[in-house]
C-alpha cells in the first residue's frame, strides 16, 4: 500500500518534456521533477527522454514518451476551478496558445491534445441552485458559450 496518494501519467508521442515544462510554467504550486532517459534496452533512442516527473497546481504527474499508439480524448479532462473572469480568461488563452482548440461549454484542448474544462466556481453554484428555473437558465446560457462568460451567466441566472 502506498502512502503518497497517486500520480497521473500522461502519454505523449515524443513531447513529454515540452508538455511538462508548459504545465509547470502555467500553474502556481508547480515544479519540474526527475527526468528518466531511455537505456539501450528501452524502446526509444538511448538517452532520449522516457519520463518527466512534475507537479502542476499541487498535483503530481508523470509525462511518458510512449509513442503514437494512444492519444488523448475528451473522455478524460482536467477541470480548472476559476475564482473569477480574469482567471477564466488567463487559462483559456494560455492553454490554447501554440495550436490548441477552443471547444464548447468551457472545454478546450491544449496543443498536446489534453482536454481541459476552464470553469468558474460560480457556474457550479448557479447550475446547482435548488431553484430549478434559475439553474436551467444558467445551464442554457452555458451551453451556448465557448469560453465561459460569468457576467452573461449571471444575467441569465437572474432572468434578465
Amino acid at each position: 500500500m502506498t502512502t503518497d496518494g497517486f500520480t497521473t501519467c500522461l502519454w505523449f508521442d515524443g513531447r513529454a518534456e515540452e508538455a511538462a515544462n508548459f504545465y509547470v510554467s502555467l500553474f502556481e504550486d508547480s515544479k519540474p521533477g526527475r527526468i528518466l532517459r531511455n537505456t539501450e534496452s528501452a524502446h526509444g533512442t538511448t538517452g532520449s527522454v522516457l519520463t518527466v516527473e512534475f507537479t502542476a497546481n499541487g498535483q503530481r504527474f508523470v509525462a511518458l514518451n510512449g509513442g503514437s499508439r494512444f492519444t488523448f480524448s475528451e473522455a478524460i479532462s482536467f477541470q480548472i476551478d476559476c475564482a473569477d473572469q480574469a482567471e477564466v480568461d488567463h487559462y483559456w488563452e494560455k492553454l490554447v496558445e501554440g495550436g490548441g482548440e477552443h471547444g464548447p461549454c468551457g472545454w478546450l484542448k491544449d496543443r498536446f491534445g489534453v482536454s481541459w474544462q476552464v470553469s468558474p466556481v460560480r457556474l457550479t453554484e448557479m447550475i446547482g441552485d435548488p431553484d430549478r428555473e434559475k439553474a436551467d437558465r444558467a445551464m442554457k446560457a452555458m451551453l451556448s458559450m465557448r469560453k465561459i462568460d460569468i457576467a452573461a451567466l449571471e444575467k441569465a441566472y437572474a432572468g434578465e
